[in-house]
């Protein structure tokens, strides 16, 4: 049986639609939506002819609309970029946080997240322009296992709880990060970081290679990089971050820390390398060189080109003399590091975190 249709106006609808947009509260867009419909007053809708049905087909159009609303939110929502959603500022806090530990090395893994940080971003050609630290390979085999990050699963692993806290952090914002915290927590300079680094799968790990050698001299330093795209004063900054940490002989061969405060960022690796005597270390090991007083610092086969090398040299008089131009060169220096050959979105923010202290 063909149900008999009538025409009702627009103005018999528009108490009960006022009265259930209001209860319902929409999103603007599906008020905004449902207003436009009913806007028309020479507009007439067919209902069918009980109230009871009319009330009915008016509540689905409500709730249609209301679905529909929160579907486009929804979705909106879905689609802002991970790495918007996560506040770095508390990440760094609980970056600061893992640093010490007594049982670790010096009591700090902040030497550490720094090399972790170094050796990520390190392997970026700028020919190529392939490697550096969007993608974090370094996580992956090979690349894990190549010599020179030899010791580097230990900073991983300390940093992965916080990967799972903050789960819509790449691993690359998360790895530079921490090199950040650690050389301004250990009493560094201000250091630049963006996040919008990427993360990739093991088919783009870098080949071994791309990382300097120790046992090498300066012509190697300087392939190594100017590869990457530093010049000469920007190598010798870098290198500065020798004061950090120490090696280790299950790790990259070599043995000892390069001064007495291997947990403070300071402009000792220069006042060391020109103010103290290096003789070749006597050991089975490869070679490296201990200071004559009391063999108890060392310095690498590439530390000491720094010194007898006249170029490199004139950088390193300067920042022995003066720490504050070691702090804001190696800064710069540092940030692009750790920025080479990533495509940040055009809004990623620029941060200068303060420290706990």
């Amino acid at each position: 049986m063909t149900s008999t249709l009538r025409t009702v106006p627009r103005l018999a609808l528009r108490a009960p639609a006022t009265a259930k947009l209001s209860a319902l509260r929409l999103p603007a867009a599906s008020t905004l939506a449902l207003a436009r419909a009913y806007s028309s007053q020479q507009r007439q809708y067919q209902l069918p002819r009980t109230r009871k049905a009319g009330t009915g087909g008016i509540l689905g159009v409500l709730a249609a609309g209301a679905l529909a609303g929160w579907y486009f939110y929804s979705k909106q929502q879905d689609e802002t970029p991970a790495w918007k959603k996560v506040n770095y500022q508390n990440v760094y806090k609980d970056i600061a946080d893992l640093l010490e530990d007594e049982n670790y090395d010096d009591g700090s893994y902040g030497p550490v997240f720094v090399r972790l940080a170094w050796h990520s971003s390190g392997t970026y050609d700028k020919k190529t322009r392939t490697g550096g630290s969007s993608g974090a390979t370094i996580r992956h085999a090979p690349e894990s296992e190549h010599g020179a990050n030899a010791g580097l699963d230990v900073a991983r692993r300390r940093l992965e709880p916080l990967k799972q806290k903050y789960r819509n952090i790449s691993y690359g914002d998360l790895y530079t990060l921490a090199g950040v915290v650690g050389v301004q927590e250990l009493g560094g300079p201000t250091v630049q970081w963006r996040p919008g680094r990427s993360d990739k799968l093991a088919d783009a790990c870098t080949p071994d290679g791309r990382l300097p050698d120790a046992a090498q001299g300066a012509d190697h330093v300087r392939d190594i990089f100017y590869r990457m795209g530093f010049d000469d004063r920007e190598i010798a900054a870098l290198v500065g971050a020798h004061a950090l940490g120490r090696c280790h002989t299950t790790r990259s061969g070599y043995d000892g820390p390069w001064n007495a405060s291997p947990t403070a960022f300071t402009n000792f690796f220069y006042t060391e390398l020109l103010e103290n005597t290096w003789v070749q270390k006597k050991w089975d090991g490869p070679k490296q060189f201990v200071d004559k007083p009391t063999g108890a610092f060392m310095m690498l086969p590439a530390d000491m080109a720094f010194k007898t090398d006249p170029r490199f040299r004139t950088y390193i008089e300067l920042y022995a003399r003066d720490q504050d131009t070691f702090f804001n060169d190696f800064s710069a220096a540092f940030a692009k590091l750790l920025e080479l050959g990533v495509k940040f979105p055009e809004d990623a923010p620029t941060y200068r975190f303060k420290t706990l202290d």
